[in-house]
């Protein structure tokens, strides 16, 4: 049986799998939209947790200001943002430069009617 929050870093990846190639978002907003206003540090575990899954694109979720804050949990700490800069997306001293251009809200999923 499942506890709680192994069912909370389910619904996490399930939202982390949605962010398009070349899109970035944020632990809070990942949080707010799972309705959990306060819960951008779970999700921040959730990603910390999430390398045993290859499908989930974690180097996609970092802090709501742009910076690469979940960069130590991966296999070297200039991967995170070796795997953003293939998707197009520039990285100076950490931080996603025109971060609003490539932010993804998931609220925003337009599902086909």
């Amino acid at each position: 049986m499942k506890t709680d929050k192994e069912n909370y870093f389910d619904l996490v990846y399930q939202v982390v799998r949605l962010i398009p190639k070349g899109k970035v978002t944020s632990y809070g907003t990942i949080a707010n939209y799972l309705g959990l206003k306060s819960g951008a540090r779970m999700v921040g575990y959730a990603m910390n947790a999430c390398h045993s899954q290859p499908d989930v694109p974690a180097h996609r979720v970092v802090n709501r200001a742009g910076l690469l804050t979940g960069k130590h949990h991966f296999s070297s700490p200039e991967r995170m943002q070796q795997l953003l800069e293939s998707e197009g997306i520039t990285v100076v001293n950490d931080k996603i430069q025109d971060f609003e251009l490539h932010f993804w809200n998931p609220s925003e999923i337009k599902l086909d009617e």
